[in-house]
């Protein structure tokens, strides 16, 4: 055999020889790899953490283990939530996880002055606070996205999500700066600035963005009250004040 047939046999071998990936072999394996990701969620990461950036629970949501244990996926969180941001999860809690409420701040914001999912849950799985209380626990914390950030990005002017924050005392600031347009001329524009103190991940700044596609402004599950592992600075890793 010279060696352009046994390059041809080795890229295009005979039919006889081939590997059979039939039909029902391929979606065996689409299933075991799809049930596989499902599980992983229950395997810690590498530094020990099994929490989901997009697991976003809803406020007054009990610690994962628990929460997983007192909900019953009912649906009662989701139905009365007035933006529509309660969902059921996906693959973001695991396969335990399954159904269980999240809030899918692309589609909907947790609604500063309204408690009604605490109201509804018959388990407690989500505890009902006053609305004071519930005004303060954060479910997770937003950040800007500076290469899709308007001012950030394309020097246009853009204050969306400082005027939604619903917050009293403002989550998020401005920063007047001079930048230059693609057109060359100098201008100054308000770069928004995430106060990680003040900022309860409610969403509306993500929900409200202009940007299409992919906000530019997003909130993660970071900085939850109900679990204090899953915080934006590791303490074993910084040391700054």
């Amino acid at each position: 055999m010279n060696i352009k047939s046994w390059i041809k046999d080795f890229y295009n071998p005979p039919k006889d020889k081939r590997i059979d990936l039939g039909r029902r072999n391929v979606i065996g394996a689409a299933i075991v790899g799809v049930a596989g990701g499902m599980l992983a969620k229950g395997h810690p990461l590498g530094d020990g953490r099994t929490y989901s950036a997009g697991l976003i629970r809803p406020p007054g949501s009990a610690a994962e283990e628990e929460f997983l244990g007192k909900c019953v996926r009912c649906g009662e969180c989701m139905k009365v939530c007035p933006t529509n941001a309660i969902q059921p999860a996906m693959l973001e809690a695991g396969l335990e996880g399954l159904w269980s409420p999240v809030l899918k701040t692309e589609l909907g914001y947790c609604e500063y002055k309204c408690k009604m999912c605490m109201q509804v849950c018959p388990t407690d799985a989500i505890s009902e606070l006053s609305l004071e209380d519930k005004q303060k626990v954060k479910i997770g914390l937003a950040y800007v996205d500076r290469n899709r950030c308007l001012p950030y990005a394309y020097a246009r002017a853009c204050q969306v999500c400082y005027e939604q924050c619903p917050l009293p005392e403002k989550a998020i600031t401005l920063e007047d700066v001079k930048v230059t347009t693609a057109k060359g001329t100098s201008i100054t524009v308000k770069q928004p600035h995430v106060n990680a103190e003040l900022c309860i991940g409610c969403g509306i700044c993500q929900n409200k963005c202009p940007v299409s596609d992919q906000s530019a402004i997003r909130v993660t599950s970071v900085g939850e009250t109900r679990n204090l592992k899953n915080q934006f600075l590791r303490a074993d890793r910084y040391s700054g004040s």
